[in-house]
């Protein structure tokens, strides 16, 4: 099978498509066919050396996707050879074939294609976990997204209002603010300076946000914490662009609750896995949640994908097609 493996810690220029032998699945395990492998920032994270230094490299790159299931070891029920299923987080998807286990796997409706299936699972339940879990968006509720034009930051903002909020979306660029605005933030701020706190003031009438949700790294922190109104949430996320440095917690003003807040923690179990994206892809079926792909790259042209994203011109979801 063909696969993407990363030689070493650098540029998109560090990886390559490489032969492996097809894995064999063990005892609870399933092989999987892969048909469409999603691309994150924590794919460029892993490139740069900041996660999954333990793994030795070459080693393959990805953690979500969708296919069929190919054959399986050992102990697997509820599943059947040619099942659709998608994951989350299994390291290696950036390939012909993964074996999973059969635990970490989601079947796919027959409403939802393939494509959508793999665009779904990291950023869909990591928004799920941001406005349901980590800060439950009431009706009313006054939310500030980062980089709304993204793939995160689009279906952010869509649940934030599916749950009555209001969003203002921040983007980097004027080529942004058309797929913010298709996404539906009621408000969209152009800024790739970080100086975007006294329009948040201006259009609060001064009082600021319930919520921030920021993965956009150290140049926006401040500005994030000047844009909350009185006992608002901070809800930080996102390692590859770097943390704020250390925090004095007696100088957070205005009462406000500041947090870092991790996907793994929505779906701490197989049954919360499965619930939780079945309620996404209810949401996609019944027209409520819409998934824009921003591109699609055959499994060769990984490292056109990790550039087009690493460069902030893309927006929407990219996959990788092997």
């Amino acid at each position: 099978m063909r696969a993407v493996v990363m030689t070493g810690i650098g540029g998109a220029d560090r990886l390559d498509v490489v032969e492996r032998p097809d894995p064999i699945p063990g005892p609870d395990e399933v092989l999987i066919d892969v048909a469409v492998a999603g691309v994150n920032f924590m794919d460029i994270g892993v490139r740069r050396g900041i996660a999954w230094t333990e793994m030795p490299n070459p080693k393959v790159l990805g953690v979500e996707g969708a296919g069929r299931i190919a054959a399986f070891g050992e102990g697997v029920s509820g599943f059947e050879v040619g099942d659709r299923i998608a994951w989350v987080y299994k390291p290696g998807s950036y390939a012909e074939r993964l074996v999973a286990p059969a635990d970490a796997l989601v079947p796919i409706p027959d409403t939802i294609d393939d494509r959508t299936a793999a665009a779904i699972m990291m950023q869909g339940l990591t928004a799920s976990h941001f406005a349901t879990d980590f800060y439950p968006v009431q009706p009313g509720d006054v939310a500030l997204v980062h980089a709304a034009a993204g793939g995160l930051g689009q279906l952010l903002t869509q649940i934030v209002k599916l749950r009555g909020g209001s969003v203002i979306g921040r983007v980097s660029s004027e080529a942004k603010v058309e797929a913010a605005r298709r996404a539906g933030a009621d408000h969209i701020i152009v800024d790739s300076e970080g100086r975007f706190t006294q329009d948040v003031l201006a259009l609060t009438s001064g009082e600021g946000v319930h919520v921030v949700f920021d993965g956009s790294g150290p140049k926006t922190f401040e500005g994030s914490l000047s844009a909350l109104r009185r006992s608002g949430t901070f809800c930080w996320y996102g390692p590859v662009l770097g943390g704020p440095g250390p925090i004095d917690i007696m100088s957070l003003p205005k009462s406000i609750k500041l947090g870092y807040a991790v996907f793994f923690d929505h779906i701490p179990t197989p049954a919360l896995l499965r619930e939780r994206t079945a309620r996404l892809f209810d949401w996609i079926a019944q027209g409520k949640l819409k998934i824009e792909i921003g591109g699609t790259y055959p499994l060769a042209e990984a490292a056109r994908a990790h550039a087009d994203m690493e460069s902030r011109h893309s927006t929407g979801k990219l996959l990788l097609i092997p």
